[in-house]
């Protein structure tokens, strides 16, 4: 009888492994945009999707109770409304993790990437405080700039208890340009702790994904062709595999004034929208977080600096320029090489 019982346990595992393949599918609201999510079960994640998902809501509702600057109680906002000047105050290990690699990522956008800029793209309105649609004066301007500036925040890590201290009162952090691909990174990994070895994870346009498809192939992903006139088209696919995905444009987000065009990426040097001719910048890296940040400060700085510093770092970007003959594309060695290693 027991080895009966045995052969029928065996033969049960054995079709619960040759089980067909499963697209799991979740999507959602979160960060004040939208994220979708895929993975792969071949019958031996052994955990209900219902579960999957609610502990991806819980991440995802960790990540924004910490970093949100639209939510007056998260953390961040808290640290933005602390303004008693060089006294600690605790964060969590997330947070620091985050604002870390802002500052370091700081440094290697040579200071185009500033998540203190907030009050100035507050200013313009493109943050919470949404004012109204129109060219903000100089003086508003010089008041605002002398609030901004990463040397005027420090990360302190005391035996792996974290805090942040600000050297203006006004100063005022915003990790919208990095937080998504944070969160990206953290739902990837909440995937990976359930045995999913094939998964892709986006939100609002951040992805990262590892393994095949259902089809055995890469992950199919499009960047975007930067039309102005508001309509989508797809510039180029891009097998994905092991790699996190982000793309900054500014043909999505703008208002116009008296015929001029304001996009909603600001230079921290001028405190201005900026004016160049790189209409997209797409970068691939292993974090999603990196790719995040990298994507937004690459493209402040514009078509020949950044392809400048993806050269000198060994960033794997792709570029739209704007010319007068319509768009062209250009790209670092190390995207050439990754997208011809596929």
């Amino acid at each position: 009888m027991k080895k009966i019982l045995l052969i029928l346990t065996a033969l049960f595992a054995l079709t619960a492994c040759n089980k067909d393949p499963e697209i799991v599918s979740f999507m959602g609201k979160t960060m004040g945009t939208t994220y979708h999510i895929k993975y792969i079960d071949n019958g031996d994640l052994d955990i209900d999707k219902e579960k999957v998902h609610a502990k991806i809501e819980m991440v995802l509702k960790d990540v924004n109770a910490k970093m949100s600057t639209y939510d007056k109680n998260s953390e961040l906002s808290r640290f933005n409304q602390f303004t008693n000047i060089n006294q600690p105050f605790e964060i969590s290990s997330d947070l620091a993790t985050v604002v870390q690699e802002a500052i370091r990522l700081n440094k290697v956008t040579e200071g185009a990437l500033d998540v203190t800029v907030g009050p100035v793209v507050n200013l313009w309105g493109f943050g919470p405080e949404k004012r109204l649609e129109r060219q903000p004066t100089e003086q508003q301007l010089a008041e605002r700039r002398a609030w901004v500036g990463i040397d005027k925040l420090k990360l302190i890590n005391n035996k792996g208890k974290f805090s942040l201290e600000k050297s203006m009162p006004q100063l005022y952090i915003d990790l919208s340009s990095i937080a998504k691909g944070f969160g990206v990174d953290q739902v990837a990994n909440t995937i990976e702790q359930i045995g999913a070895k094939n998964y892709m994870v986006e939100i609002g346009g951040e992805i990262r994904a590892k393994g095949k498809n259902i089809e055995g192939k890469d992950w199919q992903i499009a960047i975007e062709k930067p039309n102005f006139d508001g309509s989508r088209s797809i510039e180029q696919v891009i097998g994905l595999r092991d790699l996190a995905m982000a793309t900054s444009g500014n043909y999505r987000i703008y208002f116009e004034e008296n015929g001029q065009r304001f996009s909603h990426e600001i230079d921290p040097k001028t405190g201005k929208p900026i004016q160049h001719h790189l209409a997209s910048i797409t970068v691939l890296h292993p974090s999603s977080m990196t790719a995040d940040g990298l994507s937004t400060g690459l493209f402040v700085l514009g078509e020949k600096k950044a392809l400048e510093i993806a050269e000198k770092e060994h960033l794997a970007v792709y570029l739209i320029e704007k010319t007068d003959n319509g768009f062209e594309t250009k790209m670092s060695s190390e995207f050439e090489k990754i997208i011809n290693a596929k």
